[in-house]
């Protein structure tokens, strides 16, 4: 898929090289984002990233002039990550990515740092909304995650008439 901007691969290779480089963009991303975590939080969060891309079920990379800008990683129905490079925040390509998500492989879900405030605002935008509040993040630190879910879909449940020839 492209627009003028932006080319998105799906299910990209998996190389060391663009894993590197899909983790700094996430680094960069974060620091721009994630202001309730420190230096340490990041180091430490760096080899469960790279983990989540090698192996997560969908990966969608967006390009910009041949350069990987920002990613989208998708297990099941679920956004589990979507990150961008700072300069490219508030250019579509979350938006971008989120869309074609949801037309082509129906995610519903995502989960959100509560104390990412910018990120909260851009899925209610999307039509998500919150489901649920946890206290603590996946790995059991003190970062309160939000649940959201789309609230609603094009998708349309079969009713009799709809059987019927």
């Amino acid at each position: 898929m492209q627009n003028k901007h932006f080319r998105i691969e799906e299910n990209s290779d998996r190389s060391e090289d663009i894993i590197c480089t899909l983790c700094s963009v996430w680094e960069r991303s974060v620091k721009a984002t994630h202001h309730f975590l420190t230096q340490d939080d990041i180091k430490k969060l760096v080899p469960f990233v790279k983990e989540g891309l090698s192996h997560i079920q969908i990966l969608m990379i967006a390009y910009s002039e041949n350069a990987p800008v920002a990613f989208m990683g998708i297990e099941q129905n679920k956004i589990e990550m979507l990150f961008a490079e700072p300069q490219f925040f508030g250019k579509g390509i979350g938006k971008q990515l989120v869309t074609l998500g949801i037309k082509k492989y129906h995610i519903s879900e995502v989960d959100v740092n509560e104390q990412n405030p910018k990120a909260l605002q851009f899925y209610l935008h999307m039509g998500f909304k919150i489901t649920e509040r946890t206290d603590k993040d996946e790995q059991g630190n003190p970062f309160p995650i939000l649940k959201m879910a789309l609230e609603n879909s094009d998708i349309n449940e079969a009713t009799i008439s709809d059987t019927k020839k």
